[in-house]
């Protein structure tokens, strides 16, 4: 059909888009605390090309999506002591978005020293170290740090004290008050609960592989059994990969992992365009890529660590952030398709179902169009990469419908049309990751 061909198109370009959009994670800075004489001193791992290009890291995923792309790929480029002057230039004005206290009084930070990686492959994020300190007033018990909200997230750890404190703050957050002494380590549940958004937040908005790859779980069929079933197996593989890897038993490079996990959502993509339920072999090949994104997980965890004392906890509670990530994937998706499931399935609401769909692609193509900043922010990705997709799939639905006393209709003008889309997607990754 033609309008179908025309769908397809718009979801190739699409495709196009989501495929560039991962090339260049932005990562958290990473800093080490410590007390040493009558000074406060914090090391930082972090990727200062995008601070001296002047990236915003709050509403930024990607540093090719940036305005200032052209810098950051300059400043990449450069020989690690031409690279060293201009972050020293650039400190004085980093450290006007430092906020640094001692018992409540500001401390002014003084670059200490910056090191620089080697230059290596220009398309990898280089790490460097920043050292800065600041005098701390005699009898000082506790500090505060933060900074701007441009400079992106910072995880945060206290050295060489017992019961250090940890903590993952957002971009513009202020840490709670750091006694330095010792002793602010949060409890089991408190680090429970921190590491629950952590989790979710790798999931939506930040895991479009793992996304891809729940959906599809999800266009296989939209019942409960075969879901329960395909998501039950997915998440007890990749509970046990990511507990491993994360307690050191288990360490596979990137490099192999990452295009295995674009290529397992190749796998199960493809395969919904010809089985219209689970296989007997389907449930032993979602576990074994479960096994492989639960190392993509842990690779996330890699980046920060999990708090020694409170590892199971962190652990957990990050797994529970995942989990529930992926099934408020689920549920969004059944969400957008359920008025045409429920016509495809016998009951008569083609008025209704008409009218939501019309109501729902208004909605969509509008977000499209405006690109609400405040929601960019949120999603932490162009507005359009999500709202375009859906709207595809809301005039998907919408034919389904139209086509409805056709057999298998919605099967056939949405799960399998949907299935491809995201199986180019995998396929385009699994060429990026290898060759690209």
């Amino acid at each position: 059909m033609a309008v179908l061909r025309i769908l397809s198109s718009a979801m190739l370009l699409w495709i196009t888009a989501l495929s560039t959009a991962s090339a260049h994670e932005v990562l958290p800075s990473i800093a080490d605390m410590r007390t040493v004489g009558d000074r406060v001193v914090f090391e930082v791992r972090a990727n200062v090309e995008s601070f001296v290009a002047g990236i915003d890291l709050a509403e930024t995923t990607d540093t090719n999506e940036a305005a200032e792309a052209a810098t950051y790929d300059q400043l990449r480029a450069l020989e690690p002591a031409d690279l060293e002057t201009e972050f020293t230039a650039f400190w004085p004005q980093m450290a006007q978005g430092i906020t640094l206290t001692a018992d409540g009084a500001p401390l002014t930070p003084t670059l200490d020293r910056i090191l620089v990686g080697p230059v290596g492959d220009v398309d990898l994020v280089r790490s460097s170290t920043i050292q800065f300190s600041a005098e701390l007033p005699s009898n000082a018990t506790a500090v505060q740090i933060g900074w701007a909200p441009e400079f992106g997230v910072l995880v945060l750890r206290q050295m060489d004290v017992p019961a250090p404190y940890d903590g993952y703050l957002e971009g513009g957050a202020l840490s709670d008050p750091i006694t330095l002494a010792g002793g602010d380590q949060a409890t089991g549940w408190e680090t429970f609960v921190d590491y629950i958004p952590v989790g979710f937040d790798h999931i939506v908005p930040k895991g479009l592989d793992h996304i891809l790859f729940v959906l599809g779980l999800f266009f296989l069929a939209a019942k409960f059994r075969p879901l329960l079933i395909q998501v039950s197996l997915f998440t007890l593989a990749h509970t046990i990969t990511l507990a491993l890897a994360a307690l050191g038993y288990v360490n596979v490079p990137g490099s192999i992992v990452e295009p295995l996990i674009a290529a397992s959502i190749v796998f199960i993509a493809v395969e919904n365009v010809w089985a219209k339920g689970i296989s007997r072999w389907r449930p032993y090949v979602i576990f074994g890529f479960g096994l492989l994104h639960g190392l993509g997980f842990a690779s996330v965890l890699g980046e920060f660590g999990l708090p020694e004392g409170t590892f199971i906890p962190a652990l957990i509670g990050f797994n529970v952030g995942v989990e529930v990530g992926q099934l408020a994937v689920i549920a969004v998706m059944f969400l957008c398709v359920w008025q045409a499931l429920r016509i495809d399935r016998g009951e008569n609401e083609v008025n209704q179902g008409f009218a939501l769909y019309t109501v729902l692609i208004i909605i969509a193509i509008t977000l499209t169009v405006l690109n609400p900043a405040g929601l960019q922010t949120a999603l932490e990705n162009p507005v359009w990469l999500f709202a375009a997709p859906l709207a595809t799939v809301f005039a998907l639905c919408m034919m389904s419908i139209q086509f409805r006393d056709h057999i298998d209709a919605y099967r056939r003008l949405v799960a399998i049309p949907c299935s491809l889309a995201i199986a180019a997607v995998g396929a385009y990754w699994v060429v990026e990751r290898v060759f690209l």
